[in-house]
C-alpha cells in the first residue's frame, strides 16, 4: 500500500525514443466509396445536389451546407473546371511526394458549385493562374482513392 505523500526520487522524465507502427483501416463512409469507387472503376467525377438548394457539392458530402438537408441525388460533373486559387509549395508531401515545387489548387468542375483541391501539373509554378481552364489527368491504375487522380493539367 502506498503511503502518502509521495516523494519524488529523480524530477526528471523517462524518455524513451521509438516508433510505433500501426496497422489499421479507415473506412470514409457511404458517400466518400461512391465517389471513389466511381474515380476507380469508371475514371469519372460524381458530385451531389441538395434537392432544396440545388447546390452541387465535389467532392461529394452527405448534408447540404446552406440548408443542412440530406443530399442524395449524384450528378456526373465534367472532368475539365476551372482553377479558383492556387499556391506553390517547395516541399513534398507524403500525399504527393514529386519533386517541388507543387502547384495545389482548388479546381471547381463543370458542374460543380463547390471546389476540389488537388495538384495541378504539366505547367511552370510561375504560369499557374486563377480561372486558368484545366482538366483532369486520370493515373492508368487506380486504387480507390483521391490519388487516382495524378493532377489537373492546362487545357491548350
Amino acid at each position: 500500500m502506498l503511503k502518502l505523500p509521495l516523494k519524488i526520487v529523480n524530477e526528471d522524465p523517462l524518455v524513451l525514443q521509438g516508433k510505433i507502427y500501426l496497422d489499421y483501416a479507415y473506412y470514409v463512409g457511404p458517400i466518400a466509396t461512391r465517389f471513389f469507387t466511381d474515380l476507380r472503376d469508371r475514371g469519372k467525377f460524381f458530385g451531389i445536389r441538395c434537392g432544396e438548394c440545388g447546390i452541387t457539392y465535389m467532392p461529394p458530402r452527405g448534408t447540404c451546407g446552406r440548408c443542412f438537408g440530406k443530399l442524395e441525388e449524384w450528378v456526373e460533373v465534367a472532368p475539365q473546371g476551372t482553377v479558383i486559387s492556387h499556391t506553390i509549395t517547395y516541399y513534398p508531401s507524403v500525399c504527393h511526394p514529386v519533386k517541388e515545387p507543387i502547384v495545389y489548387a482548388i479546381v471547381k468542375l463543370d458542374g460543380a458549385d463547390t471546389g476540389l483541391i488537388h495538384m495541378l501539373g504539366d505547367v511552370e509554378p510561375s504560369e499557374a493562374y486563377s480561372g486558368m481552364r484545366v482538366e483532369a489527368v486520370f493515373k492508368e491504375k487506380r486504387e480507390g482513392n483521391i490519388l487516382d487522380i495524378k493532377y489537373f493539367k492546362p487545357l491548350r
